[in-house]
């Protein structure tokens, strides 16, 4: 497809010009920028270039996407009328880490540790919440719980409990294999470290505060120098500092020790002084700190409990939005960890209701069928606990449902707070998320849960409706005043026109099935795994279908084969990503999971070349499941039907269980 100069001119005018532009590469769907300052961007100007599907910024950088088979072009062009220099995506993604000031960076670097280790963590909560059914009084029995009713519950319930209190009570160790990864040392030793400071012969920090109160607290005697022996369960900083010092001395002595003696020298003595930094400086200070953050936070919560909830309950989807919502789950683990629970998690949960809550209003207020499908799948996603789809897919768009999303939150928020609900572990951050909150406070939140169902649902309805007919009496006035030639955009976003046009152009929206003949592509899907909606995906370009209809599936296995007879049109130089064409001249991204075009080919064997013709089954390329989880990358994996193709009617897509070469994932409707 030949490229239009004059466009790509545009989208360099829009994003500030080639003086500003510090840094551009490209990947399999976008132009990636580190741009001198974002707020130079021409949002509308990018919006209405037909060769952009979409634009966003993160973490620093700003994406325009192209979409697959054309960005490398564009790209190509770019650089030839900026005359700039081609820079690899590690450039840009350092350019933009400097952009980032301290509090941006540290934020980032927390996301970075806790992300990885979040499903450990969420999986205890869920546990948890089993075992707090059936432990809890007054839940099925007047004061008494299930196990003490039925006494032959008791040893499941203790099974239970075990297998859940796990990832809290050997917390340093998850943290510390992805502190000490984050940090470029080795993560095994990260494991090791968090492991020496929860050792069973050291004194509990759950029992820390009964042994000062009785002056039993164990202590090592150095020489004269008294060192209490405690352990540092459910602690997040101890464990921080120290990984951090561990990573910088291993990769000290890995530069120095010579690689004949590297196995007896390195990691032993990388050990041996961050461990004893651990137990007589980093521990004690940053064991006072942390109490301190936590005394400060329950002052707060005790004095101010209304006004606490209303900031935090109402402001957290906006953490959501800058990604400063990862700092806090350290908070909340802190909490858990020295108080046995933590207020802030049940604000969370309520603060992802209320977004899906308001997604899902947009349904009876837009008119566009994609976008109305998209509000539908986004906020049962938010139900969930997974909110991303629904913020940046719906609500920021079109904002009022992210405003009043908010309003039911703070007001959800005020009702936990004043009634002290609190959560004993992190769960699941939407509607399950009962199981995790004290059980005798499961009606205050189930209130708070109604209350964050009904407020943003009915008030974007309202809202939306009234901006609805506003601007349809709006568009009604332009139309008579301009008959020739009107235009108007309704609350849905879609422009609708009475200037002339030809009769034979036809929209891809506007097409309909059983006027014109029509052939059925059904695409089987590429791996074994859980299909799922594009809605899902961590990625606002596949989200919100900024590239084209598909669907996107959960691997089970690490195999990828053709989904039907194709020739190989792309073969992406990283490995994680290919293009199909189909006899019908019909192509099909398929896309290895999320940001893995960062591994750089790491982790990816392709077994096919471009131009070569594959039939159906036929391996296209394996991938190590192990290599891209320890990165932090979603292998969730995109099968993108692009837009742009003429031929393409419609796309009908299919979800749940899959079998590779099995199951059917797609099918499209062909014109002609």
């Amino acid at each position: 497809m030949a490229i239009d100069k004059k466009q790509v001119e545009e989208i360099v005018r829009a994003v500030g010009g080639k003086e500003n532009i510090e840094a551009a590469t490209h990947c399999v769907t976008r132009l990636r920028f580190a741009l001198y300052d974002e707020s130079k961007v021409d949002i509308e100007s990018l919006d209405q270039n037909d060769l952009v599907k979409g634009q966003f910024s993160s973490q620093g950088q700003f994406q325009v996407v192209i979409g697959p088979g054309l960005v490398d072009k564009v790209y190509d062009e770019m650089i030839q009328i900026t005359g700039g220099d081609r820079s690899s995506k590690d450039d840009v993604k350092a350019v933009a880490g400097k952009k980032q000031n301290p509090i941006q960076r540290a934020i980032k670097t927390l996301s970075d540790i806790f992300i990885p280790i979040l499903p450990a963590i969420i999986t205890a909560g869920l546990l948890l919440g089993i075992n707090n059914i059936l432990t809890g009084p007054g839940i099925f029995f007047d004061g008494k719980s299930l196990v003490d009713v039925y006494p032959a519950w008791k040893d499941l319930a203790s099974i239970i409990n075990t297998i859940a209190s796990t990832a809290f009570t050997f917390l340093p160790a998850l943290i510390g294999w992805a502190a000490v990864k984050r940090f470029g040392g080795s993560p095994l030793l990260g494991i090791v470290l968090g492991l020496i400071l929860v050792h069973p012969d050291l004194l509990s920090a759950y029992g820390y505060a009964d042994a000062v109160n009785n002056g039993t607290v164990p202590t090592w005697n150095l020489f004269g120098w008294e060192i209490e022996k405690i352990g540092y369960q459910g602690q997040v900083l101890p464990v921080l500092v120290s990984a951090y010092l561990l990573a910088k001395m291993e990769i000290f002595l890995n530069k120095r020790v010579h690689d004949s003696i590297k196995l007896l020298v390195v990691a032993p003595v990388t050990l041996l002084i961050t461990g004893f930094l651990a137990f007589t400086i980093i521990g004690p200070v940053t064991f006072a700190i942390a109490n301190a953050i936590t005394s400060g936070l329950i002052y707060v919560y005790d004095s101010y409990a209304a006004l606490g909830g209303l900031i935090y309950g109402g402001l957290y989807a906006l953490l959501v939005i800058t990604g400063m919502h990862h700092t806090f789950l350290a908070v909340d683990v802190q909490l858990i960890g020295s108080q046995g629970g933590t207020f802030l998690w049940p604000m969370l949960a309520l603060s992802n209701i209320a977004q899906g809550s308001a997604a899902l209003a947009m349904m009876l207020v837009l008119r566009e069928k994609k976008m109305r499908g998209l509000a539908a799948t986004s906020s049962v996603s938010a139900f969930l606990g997974v909110t991303e789809p629904a913020i940046f897919g719906v609500n920021i768009r079109y904002r009022y449902p992210f405003i009043f999303g908010m309003v039911g939150s703070a007001i959800g928020g005020v009702l936990l707070t004043m009634n002290n609900v609190q959560a004993t572990s992190i769960g699941v951050g939407g509607v399950p998320g009962f199981l995790s909150i004290f059980p005798n406070k499961w009606g205050v939140f189930f209130i708070g849960m109604a209350i964050v169902l009904v407020v943003p649902f009915v008030l974007t309805v309202l809202f939306g409706r009234a901006k609805l007919r506003k601007e349809d009496r709006s568009a009604s006035n332009e139309t008579v005043n301009e008959p020739k030639a009107a235009t108007s955009q309704s609350a849905s976003g879609v422009t609708s026109s009475t200037a002339k046009t030809d009769p034979n152009q036809r929209t891809r929206s506007a097409a309909q099935v059983g006027d014109e003949a029509v052939n059925t592509l059904e695409i089987m899907a590429p791996l074994t795994g859980q299909a799922v909606s594009l809605e899902q995906v961590p990625d606002p370009a596949f989200a919100q279908k900024q590239m084209g209809e598909g669907v996107a599936i959960e691997p089970s296995g690490n195999v990828v084969v053709a989904p039907f007879d194709a020739q190989v049109a792309h073969v992406i130089k990283s490995k994680h990503a290919v293009i199909l064409e189909h006899a019908s001249g019909l192509q099909v991204l398929i896309h290895v999971g999320i940001n893995t075009v960062s591994l750089k080919g790491e982790g990816f064997n392709m077994h096919v070349e471009a131009g070569e013709h594959v039939k159906a089954g036929q391996k296209l390329l394996e991938f190590d499941r192990k290599v891209i989880e320890d990165a932090g990358y979603p292998l969730i994996t995109p099968i993108i039907i692009p837009d742009g193709q003429d031929m393409v009617e419609r796309v009908e897509v299919t979800t749940g269980d899959v079998t590779s070469n099995q199951s059917g994932v797609l099918k499209v409707h062909l014109k002609g």
